[in-house]
C-alpha cells in the first residue's frame, strides 16, 4: 500500500485513494474541509495549512515510523509549505521556490520577463504614490491586486488618481501593504488546465470563464470557445512558463487574457484550478485530474502522451441574485434535473456535493435557505448561493443550457 500526505485542499482529490490502495493523512485546519474527507483518508490532522514548521512537526513522527511515499497538495495556501516538507523529508515533488514564484505575482511576472516572454508592464507598489505613478507611467487603465491574492479578492481597476486613492485605501483596509500594479488586460478570460510529471508538462483543457464587474468567475465552461484559434500558442506559453518556475509533478492552472495582441498570462498555480473545473474537465474530456492527482505521482498511471479531444462541452454558471435576505424561491418546481439543497446552517467551503450530481447531465444546488443573507460577489467565496452544472454536446450546447436553467431559479429577497 503506498502512503501519502495530502495537505489542505477538497475531497475530490483523493477520491481515488481506495480504489488505488492508497493510504491518505490529510493535514487541514479544524472546520475548514467536508466532513466527506473522512471516507477517503485514514488519518486526519490538524494544523494551519500554511505553517510549514507546525505541518512538518505534524508529519515527521509519521514518516519516521512509516514513510511516506509522496508529501501533495492541491491548495493554493498550502502548495508552499507542501514544498518545505519535501525538501525537509527528502521526497520527490515541486521545491518550495516553484510555490513561491507562482504565488507571488510579482515574482511571476519577473519570472516571465527574465525569460524573455509575456511583455506585460508591472510594479510591486507600496503606496499610493508609487502606485499613482506607475498609472501615470502607463498612461491608461490599470489593474491594483495583492502580490499573494486569491479568488480575485481586492482586485482594483484604476483610471486616474481618485481610483488609485480608493483602491489603495481599501488595499489597506484588507491588510495589504503592498501590492502589483498592471497594465489592464483587455479581452476574455481562459486558462490551461496542464498536468506534469518528471518534468514534463502536458497541457489537457483550456477552459472560458464569464466574469462579473468583480472579475469574479461566475460561469466556466470547456472547451473553450474563443480560445480555438490561440489552442497551439497557449500551450506552448503554458509549457514554457512552467518550465520557468521549475515545476515538476503534479496539476497546474495557468490563467490568460486574449488580448487583440495575443495572449498573455494573468497568473499561474500549482494546483487544481477551483469553481468546480476538474469536474467540468471530466465531463468534457474523460480525464479526471482528480485521480492523475494520486495516481501520477506514485507511478500508479502513466501521464498521457498527448492530451484528448474533447467528447462535448460543460460547464458550470453560480446563482448570481440580487443581495438581500432569502425570503423563498420560484421556479423549483419547473425544474427538469435533480435538485440538491443544504440544511439550513450548513456552509461547506468550495463548490460542494459535485459528487452527487456527477452522473446527471444537468443538476442544480441551492447553498441558501430562508433568512440567509445573499452578498454582493466580490471574490470567489462569495459564490455561496448554488450553482447549475451541465453537459453539453458541446461549449456552447453546455453553456446555453446551464444559463437556461439558472434563469429558471428564481431568489425572493426581503
Amino acid at each position: 500500500m503506498f502512503r501519502v500526505a495530502v495537505i489542505g485542499g477538497q475531497p475530490h482529490a483523493v477520491r481515488a485513494a481506495k480504489e488505488h490502495d492508497i493510504e491518505v493523512v490529510l493535514v487541514h485546519e479544524e472546520g475548514r474541509y467536508e466532513d466527506t474527507f473522512t471516507e477517503y483518508c485514514g488519518r486526519i490532522m490538524h494544523a494551519p495549512i500554511t505553517d510549514s514548521d507546525a505541518i512538518l512537526a505534524a508529519l515527521r513522527p509519521l514518516h519516521e515510523q512509516r514513510p511516506f511515499d509522496r508529501v501533495l497538495s492541491t491548495s493554493e495556501d498550502g502548495a508552499a509549505a507542501t514544498g518545505y516538507v519535501v525538501e525537509a523529508l527528502g521526497l520527490p515533488g515541486n521545491p518550495a521556490r516553484t510555490s513561491e514564484l507562482l504565488k507571488n505575482k510579482v515574482l511571476t511576472r519577473k519570472t516571465l520577463a527574465d525569460n524573455g516572454f509575456d511583455p506585460v508592464r508591472y510594479q510591486l507598489v507600496r503606496d499610493e504614490a508609487e502606485l499613482q505613478a506607475f498609472h501615470e507611467s502607463v498612461g491608461e487603465r490599470i489593474v491594483v491586486k495583492p502580490v499573494d491574492g486569491v479568488a480575485s479578492a481586492n482586485v482594483h481597476v484604476v483610471t486616474g488618481p481618485a481610483e488609485a486613492a480608493v483602491a489603495w485605501r481599501k488595499l489597506t483596509e484588507a491588510g495589504c501593504r503592498e501590492a502589483l500594479a498592471e497594465e489592464y488586460l483587455d479581452g476574455p478570460a481562459i486558462s490551461v488546465e496542464s498536468f506534469s510529471s518528471a518534468g514534463r508538462h502536458l497541457p489537457i483543457a483550456i477552459t472560458e470563464y464569464q466574469l462579473n464587474e468583480h472579475f469574479v468567475e461566475v460561469g466556466i465552461s470547456v472547451p473553450s470557445r474563443v480560445a480555438v484559434p490561440w489552442q497551439r500558442e497557449l500551450r506552448e506559453l503554458t509549457v514554457r512558463l512552467l518550465d520557468a518556475v521549475g515545476l515538476v509533478d503534479g496539476p497546474s492552472h495557468t490563467e490568460f487574457v486574449l488580448t487583440r495582441n495575443g495572449p498573455r498570462v494573468l497568473e499561474s498555480h500549482n494546483r487544481l484550478a477551483g469553481g468546480g473545473v476538474p469536474e467540468l474537465v471530466c465531463r468534457a474530456y474523460g480525464v479526471s485530474l482528480s485521480e492523475l492527482f494520486l495516481t501520477v505521482p506514485l507511478g500508479l498511471a502513466k501521464l498521457p502522451d498527448e492530451a484528448p479531444a474533447p467528447t462535448g462541452g460543460a460547464a458550470i454558471k453560480f446563482f448570481e441574485p440580487e443581495p438581500g435576505v432569502v425570503t423563498g424561491f420560484d421556479g423549483l418546481d419547473e425544474l427538469d434535473a435533480p435538485l440538491l439543497r443544504l440544511a439550513p446552517g450548513v456552509r461547506i467551503p468550495g463548490i460542494p456535493r459535485l459528487r452527487e450530481l456527477e452522473d446527471a447531465e444537468v443538476g442544480v444546488l441551492i447553498q441558501v435557505n430562508e433568512g440567509d443573507e445573499i452578498p454582493v460577489i466580490r471574490a470567489g467565496w462569495d459564490r455561496r448561493m448554488g450553482y447549475v452544472i451541465v453537459t453539453g454536446r458541446d461549449g456552447d450546447d453546455a453553456v446555453t443550457r446551464a444559463a437556461d436553467t439558472a434563469r429558471r431559479v428564481r431568489f425572493r429577497r426581503a
